[in-house]
């Protein structure tokens, strides 16, 4: 789901996803109470292999669990530095796990296709995911593969390293669903409701702990982003449309952001070809104390170095400029950090530097246009703002709403049709009052010049802290 830059004044009006971070670190009650327990239940795992290594076999035991979950190369592709060159290989091996949606280790059933029917825990019974693919840091972070001391630090964080794992391998089975229903005459209704209804039925959604991330995002031709069909919608795809498929999973909050272009005239595989190259720059070039803007300058040369020929007119590929990736914390999609696909942005992080631990969003996207977008059309994203306000709600059917919001979806994006579904009716007036109040911010449809094309790819990457992992890292991108 894209971070976008339209103006100081939108930018003001919709929370500043780009900006200001003061509030970061501020969570909501719900969200501590449920970080408190996994810290409770981090705590007595600590407590329980520090106890063992009084044994002797305490320090085996621990670094035995951190071989489980990274997996080695089992992940989604393998392990690899960052020009893309195969790394030393670790000397501990195990079974493939499925990194591309089949079935799991350890007497796990396998996977029913072309439609998977059977929930991804049951794959992996012994609750190891599939690690994400592997890149060394570049240059002066090399050493950080053989300390001991950030080795510790993946070891104290396995439990969240498995939750954005399982959401990741969720996001591959239901992408790869996807693929086999999204078709010319499709419609984006039906396709979108599939595809969210997969995502429940495979991380097995229970509340606010695991489910949908943020809706899917469908956008067609020059629309780049936060399109998705509202109730009544007869919007249906074609085979010259070129539609960004950009949805998400989570796990307690960790959110896995990933998003590719589908298209099926061949005329447009030099603008998908072009994106897809971008986005793979940008994830090479991001790393521990790299600056967003340099992330950003890799990327426009790669994109703005290709062309594409459409009815018989060449254009040059144009990175979006005010559109960017940006970081993701817990139950926050937009957490502060915006990572620019241009470079000399007007960005204000441009000079920010990515820091350890931290997870990035890797979108690039790319136009036949302008390279620019604005808000049109209508709205159906929303999300409640993570730093809200408490004012006085003036209209009851308001406060009942806010109810319904943050018993459903907190401060994750949420759209009209899952309001719908939680049987809601009549309610554009009490959202309104919502918006107004600053409590809720839209997010409607980014649109280049009409008649022009517009592509995108995404990835969710952790900055781990000896080396970074794609964690949607799949078989198709």
């Amino acid at each position: 789901m894209s971070s976008v830059e339209v103006s100081a004044a939108a930018a003001a009006d919709d929370g500043g996803d780009g900006g200001d971070n003061d509030n970061d670190g501020l969570l909501t009650k719900n969200q501590l109470k449920r970080l408190k327990k996994k810290e409770r239940e981090k705590a007595k795992k600590l407590e329980a292999l520090e106890e063992e290594g009084g044994d002797g076999g305490g320090d085996a035991d621990a670094d035995n669990a951190n071989d489980d979950l990274d997996g080695g190369d089992d992940g989604g592709g393998g392990d690899l530095d960052a020009s893309g060159a195969a790394a030393k290989k670790k000397k501990k091996k195990k079974k493939k796990a499925g990194g591309g949606g089949g079935g799991g280790g350890g007497g796990g059933k396998q996977q029913t296709w072309p439609e998977p029917t059977i929930p991804v825990s049951q794959l992996f019974p012994n609750g190891i995911y599939p690690e994400g693919q592997l890149m060394s840091y570049r240059d002066d972070n090399l050493w950080r593969e053989t300390s001991a001391e950030k080795r510790e630090l993946e070891r104290i964080e396995n439990d969240m390293y498995n939750d954005v794992r399982a959401a990741s391998e969720v996001h591959r089975q239901v992408r790869k669903y996807v693929r086999s229903i999204a078709k010319p005459g499709v419609s984006l209704l039906d396709m979108c409701e599939k595809l969210e209804n997969k995502t429940r039925l495979l991380i097995e959604e229970r509340g606010l702990e695991a489910g949908v991330g943020f809706p899917t995002g469908c956008s067609l031709d020059h629309v780049a982003a936060h399109y998705t069909p509202n109730a009544g919608d007869k919007t249906v795809l074609d085979y010259n449309s070129v539609m960004k498929l950009d949805f998400g999973t989570h796990i307690n909050g960790r959110i896995i952001d990933s998003a590719c272009t589908i298209h099926f005239n061949p005329q447009f595989d030099p603008l998908v070809e072009a994106v897809r190259a971008a986005t793979e720059a940008g994830i090479a070039a991001a790393g521990i104390d790299v600056r967003l803007g340099d992330v950003g300058a890799e990327v426009q040369e790669v994109m703005e170095s290709h062309e594409v020929e459409i009815n018989g007119k060449t254009y040059q590929v144009k990175s979006i400029r005010n559109l960017n990736g940006h970081s993701i914390s817990p139950y926050q999609i937009h957490a502060g950090k915006s990572v620019p696909i241009v470079a000399n942005s007007e960005n204000d992080d441009a000079d920010v530097k990515m820091e350890e631990g931290e997870i990035f969003a890797i979108e690039t996207f790319g136009s036949t246009g302008k390279g620019y977008v604005w808000e049109d059309g209508e709205c159906s994203h929303y999300m409640k703002a993570f730093d809200a306000p408490r004012v006085p709600l003036r209209m009851k059917g308001s406060a009942q709403l806010l109810g319904v919001i943050d018993r459903n979806f907190d401060t994750l994006p949420f759209c009209r049709r899952y309001l719908d579904r939680l049987g809601q009716s009549k309610y554009l007036l009490a959202l309104k009052g919502l918006v107004d109040a600053g409590i809720v911010n839209p997010y409607p449809p980014l649109v280049d010049v009409k008649g022009s094309y517009t592509a995108q790819f995404e990835h969710t990457i952790m900055l781990r802290p000896t080396r970074k992992e794609i964690l949607s890292r799949g078989d198709d991108y």
